[in-house]
């Protein structure tokens, strides 16, 4: 690989763009209008803007990326994260033009980001799944029927969905009908595809996942994290390894992935998630996904892997570099997303210029972010600003260390999460890890932020 093309923006671009110029590699940059002088742009070796600020007509625009690619003399595109880094059409595409699609071939991914077809491909496998419906859910089946084999409370979710979108809960029969039709018409409209299918809802479950590499041959994993702490399902502080899980289960979600993973074939990095009900300590497979996770980093930390490095051999040279008993793990590691939103205004988004930037350094502190004082949080796109990531020698010192390196963050000109961070981190159920998926949205939790 000489020349990368990066089909993204924000933070993930300037890791994918710095990791490939360590590595001699030189990056092009597909940016919208907006983003031309954004801090991704300036850190890639060249930018080529693909189109206006929209995502369909820039970041999602298939044709004017692979053209960008081909007309630049690219041989590879990295897809980081979101857009079309999950989208199997878009990498046969890329495949077709002659280039190289940094992940899992276009098979692979759809037999994994179908969330549905995922399931069955897991059981076939023998990791356990959930109680659900018999893959997609058929618009003519008796719902009401499958619904009460499998009880409730209960999740429609999209067949083609992820980043925790296309998902609604039912909690009585009333309301299983009408949810169904909401989450098909969703689904149609935000993915492109209206199947469905449902699946149990464990309450008080924790989301633990576990990082995969595979090049096609070869499949290791790299321990697992907790992404308990979430919002409407979208993930806010996640940590590695997973705290207070029982030795077995850790053991058998790790294998387990691995197994998943040599069953697609699976090339590149790739994450296996899991629901862990910790009455029952039973952990159940939910679903994959088939690119580098937004949390990656705190995987590097306990581990001193480079993600991203590893993703671009294993595309040009079909080989990892690593082995399983190369890997080890050493203390505990902590992320907070923080995002341009108003927590006091229900996490409105709060685009704006930013005006003061300020992190805080020292050993263990990590910082990824696309922004800078001066950059312009734009309404079109994703709030994250940044992750945060402490790194300690275990997780005690590691939440004292995140707070202490909140207290040193600022940000002015656009409202964040901080506070909420903040809060979340000094809560005792966090210290017992006694908190889970729904916790962030329990009834005044958020009081005297």
């Amino acid at each position: 690989m000489k020349k990368l093309l990066i089909a993204n923006r924000g933070e993930i671009a300037v890791r994918i763009a710095r990791t490939a110029r360590d590595m001699g590699i030189e990056t092009v940059l597909v940016a919208s209008e907006p983003d031309a002088d954004s801090l991704a742009a300036r850190t890639a070796d060249n930018v080529v803007i693909v189109g206006p600020a929209p995502a369909p007509a820039s970041y999602l625009n298939q044709e004017a990326i692979i053209s960008a690619a081909l007309d630049n003399g690219c041989d590879a595109i990295h897809p980081g994260y979101g857009f079309l880094s999950e989208n199997s059409a878009f990498a046969r595409k890329v495949a077709d033009a002659g280039l190289t699609w940094v992940g899992p071939d276009a098979d692979a991914i759809e037999m994994m980001g179908n969330k549905s077809m995922a399931r069955a491909s897991a059981r076939q496998t023998g990791v356990p799944v959930l109680r659900g419906s018999d893959g997609p859910l058929d618009p003519a089946a008796d719902a009401l029927e499958v619904a009460r084999d499998i009880g409730y409370p209960l999740v429609v979710k999209a067949s083609a969905g992820g980043g925790g979108r296309g998902i609604r809960f039912v909690h009585s029969e009333g309301e299983l009908l009408e949810t169904i039709e909401m989450a098909r018409g969703e689904a149609a409209s935000v993915f492109g595809d209206p199947t469905v299918y449902l699946e149990r809802f464990v309450q008080h479950a924790r989301h633990v996942e576990v990082q995969i590499l595979g090049d096609g041959t070869s499949f290791i994993h790299l321990g697992d994290r907790d992404c308990s702490m979430q919002r409407r399902s979208q993930k806010v502080i996640e940590e590695a390894p997973a705290p207070d899980l029982p030795d077995a289960v850790r053991q058998r979600i790790r294998e387990a992935s691995v197994e998943l993973a040599r069953e697609c074939g699976y090339s590149g990095a790739g994450t296996v998630e899991f629901l862990y009900d910790p009455v029952n300590h039973e952990a159940a497979f939910i679903e994959m996904n088939t690119r580098i996770q937004v949390e990656h980093p705190i995987t590097e930390q306990i581990t001193e892997i480079d993600l991203v490095r590893e993703q671009l051999l294993i595309a040009s040279t079909g080989v990892m570099s690593i082995r399983q008993d190369d890997v080890r793990f050493s203390g505990h590691a902590i992320e907070c997303r923080i995002n341009a939103e108003d927590p006091d205004n229900n996490f409105f988004p709060s685009p704006g210029r930013i005006t003061t930037m300020e992190w805080p350094t020292g050993d263990g502190i990590r910082v990824d972010t696309g922004v800078e004082a001066g950059s312009v949080v734009s309404p079109y796109y994703d709030s994250l600003l940044a992750k945060l990531i402490v790194h300690a020698p275990d997780r005690e010192t590691a939440i004292a260390a995140m707070l202490t390196a909140l207290e040193e963050t600022r940000i002015e000109g656009v409202k964040t999460t901080i506070p909420v961070h903040k809060t979340l981190l000094a809560r005792p159920e966090f210290a017992a890890v006694t908190h889970h998926s729904k916790f962030l949205e329990t009834a005044d939790l958020l009081e005297g932020k």
